[in-house]
């Protein structure tokens, strides 16, 4: 610093210009002419150009005022540098200051905190370095190391297609329907280091990612396992062909779960579809009655014919006994119900009527109950 400012004057000397020296002008009062001529550019304002003894220039006192901010070491009588004050036995200030400056700059940019769900990747220059591991890392400070921490335990959420009615999210199905589907995937880091350097932006590439598998997979089943009981497999082999996608793009992505939330018909043919989903679950409701009826009549009539054939071994045995057990017991189920008595020979006392008896004797609780009733 002192080398530079040792030349200041001998660079002032040479550009005060055809009036320097002690006899600025021809007359020697700094004018070019005497009364009349222009004044001298390097005399101060203020200060009188011609008679008694000339002040110091205005290059000479801007120098001797720079030299005067670096204190005492720099050629002057002021403080420190930037208006510092000075220590001890006059010395400046300025370089404790520098040097505190210089270590704040290296603690503030060397020591790095990295987080236990966070990995520092760390660039060279702009180039890829390496990975620092949770704990304290100690780096080059800026500018030549930069440290970027990222979340790999983090499980982040996309949402593709909206529940509601304002959007809908059309897919077509491989028997031709088209049906409405909203799901989300679910995702996190497994390579800090490929996922910030091969993709710009990772979050709209998982979003065009899993809309392309899933169009693809549902391309190859129909809607009735789109909308019913497929919906797992179907998001098993969805998260199955992103994770082929984004390994083969060396993206650092773990796919964690692709959910189906919502698989409709369009809105504009959803109450159509309603009604013949109805009319179907219907028609399966009858078929199952019917299947359930011809099982039951199915049953009554081998047991029916398991019985007849018993019955055939004991004829095959008795014939004579077996065909008048038979014409009783046929007797008996059809004289059941008949009021009908019939007597044979002659010099028959009339019989008592005992079913008429026994109906007045059945009839007559009832009518006793009647009667309390309506007392």
């Amino acid at each position: 610093m002192k080398r530079i400012f040792g030349w200041m004057p001998a660079i002032a000397a040479m550009v005060q210009g055809p009036w320097g020296g002690k006899n600025d002008g021809p007359d020697g009062d700094g004018q070019k002419g005497g009364d009349g001529g222009p004044r001298n550019p390097w005399t101060q304002p203020g200060k009188p150009s011609g008679g008694g003894q000339k002040g110091p220039s205005a290059i000479e006192e801007l120098l001797r005022r720079g030299r005067e901010s670096f204190g005492p070491g720099g050629g002057g009588s002021g403080g420190g540098f930037g208006g510092l004050p000075p220590r001890a036995a006059g010395k400046a200030l300025w370089p404790l200051a520098v040097g505190l400056v210089f270590v704040l700059w290296i603690a503030l940019t060397s020591i790095h905190r990295i987080g236990p769900q966070e990995r520092g990747v760390v660039t060279l220059l702009g180039k890829y370095s390496r990975t620092l591991s949770p704990g304290i890392s100690v780096t080059l400070p800026a500018p030549f190391e930069a440290v970027t921490a990222v979340d790999v335990e983090e499980i982040r959420t996309i949402d593709i297609g909206s529940v509601s009615a304002e959007s809908e999210n059309l897919v077509l199905t491989g028997d031709q329907n088209i049906i409405d589907l909203a799901y989300s995937v679910r995702w996190n880091i497994r390579n800090p280091e490929l996922y910030l350097f091969q993709l710009s932006d990772p979050d709209a590439t998982v979003k065009e990612v899993a809309e392309s598998a899933m169009r693809a997979v549902l391309a190859n089943v129909t809607l009735d396992d789109a909308l019913g009981a497929g919906r797992s497999g179907i998001e098993q082999q969805v998260e199955q062909r992103m994770q082929e996608i984004l390994n083969g793009y060396k993206s650092g992505i773990l796919i964690q779960g692709v959910a189906i939330k919502q698989a409709d018909p369009p809105a504009a043919v959803n109450e159509s579809f309603k009604a013949v989903s109805a009319a179907q679950q219907a028609a399966v409701s009858l078929l199952n009655k019917a299947r359930a009826n011809a099982q039951q009549v199915t049953a009554q009539a081998q047991g029916q014919a398991a019985a007849f054939d018993k019955v055939y071994e004991q004829y095959r045995l008795a014939p004579e006994v077996t065909r008048r057990r038979m014409y009783y017991e046929t007797m008996e189920g059809v004289l059941a119900n008949v009021d009908k008595t019939i007597v044979e020979g002659s010099n028959v006392t009339p019989y008592l009527p005992l079913p008429e008896l026994k109906r007045r004797a059945q009839a007559a609780p009832a009518q006793g109950t009647a009667v309390t009733e309506g007392q």
